[in-house]
């Protein structure tokens, strides 16, 4: 049975199979192109963010949707959380902050409709996933520390821990 509380909002980034990355701008609501990423190295799916919520980081909570399609920036995506990567991210001076990376499916997937929890994913797909985030952070010289893998009750829980309520 789904759980309707485990339902979110993602706003998308940078879309399934890109070689560049690509972040909103709220100040000019605009998408700006951040960085290129090395020669044959791109998304595995859909990246960005839940609105109203504020990470570590400082930035909106970032968001890989799993699906068998790739979208585009901008597109607003309902999905279902389903779970999320517990992480704390060191820059070069040393600074230690979270950047969780959160796991979630569209509602309209025809695929993954019976996907509520990343438990359910394969295992060599959470192992790449993982992969993906560690080599992507290593470029930005950050390194990514897995604290903890959550399925989907976890991981909604740190979403509403970091809802700002803004409009």
């Amino acid at each position: 049975m789904e759980n309707l509380e485990n339902n979110i909002t993602v706003i998308v980034e940078t879309p399934r199979g890109s070689g560049h990355k690509y972040n909103y701008d709220a100040a000019t609501k605009q998408f700006r192109l951040k960085k290129l990423l090395p020669a044959g190295m791109v998304f595995p799916f859909d990246f960005g963010f839940i609105p109203n919520t504020l990470g570590g980081d400082g930035d909106a909570l970032d968001v890989l949707v799993i699906s068998e399609i790739g979208t585009f920036p901008g597109c607003v995506i309902d999905c279902r959380l389903i779970g999320a990567f517990k992480v704390e991210q060191i820059n070069t001076d040393g600074q230690r902050y979270r950047n969780d990376r959160f796991l979630a499916v569209p509602e309209v997937s025809k695929i993954f409709t019976g996907l509520h929890d990343a438990a359910q994913l394969p295992p060599n797909l959470v192992d790449q996933i993982e992969a993906f985030f560690t080599n992507y952070s290593r470029l930005e010289s950050k390194e990514f520390k897995l604290m903890e893998r959550l399925g989907a009750e976890g991981a909604m829980e740190l979403v509403n821990n970091a809802a700002t309520g803004d409009e």
